[in-house]
């Protein structure tokens, strides 16, 4: 498997888009719909509708991201296609950035005194 270089910021962008669209995913699966379906008071959805609205902004920024990443790593069109999907679900996108991070980056070791 090729390794994509990390020097050129390719991994750090995946990195901090996975977890803000991870963040932006939890917010609107577990504030935003409940809110909306469930909620008394008919001005609280409209305070939250920049949760939706960011996540939107967003997601196709991540998924330029995961695309960068996956064709400078070759990966499979499955794959990719995988890393783009995770986006979506809540924690999806947390755990490609777990993933990645396991891939591409060194481990750290502790010194020896």
């Amino acid at each position: 498997m090729t390794m994509a270089r990390t020097s050129d910021g390719t991994v750090q962008r995946f990195r901090v888009m996975a977890i803000i669209a991870g963040i932006m995913s939890l917010l609107l699966w577990f504030v935003y719909v409940p809110v909306k379906a469930f909620a008394d008071n008919p001005d609280l959805p409209h305070t939250l509708v920049w949760i939706p609205m960011v996540h939107g902004y967003l997601y196709p920024i991540y998924v330029i991201t995961a695309i960068q990443l996956s064709v400078k790593a070759k990966w499979a069109l499955p794959k990719m296609l995988g890393f783009i999907l995770a986006g979506t679900l809540p924690i999806a996108s947390l755990i490609a950035e777990r993933r990645v991070v396991a891939l591409f980056l060194p481990k750290k070791t502790p010194r020896q005194n």
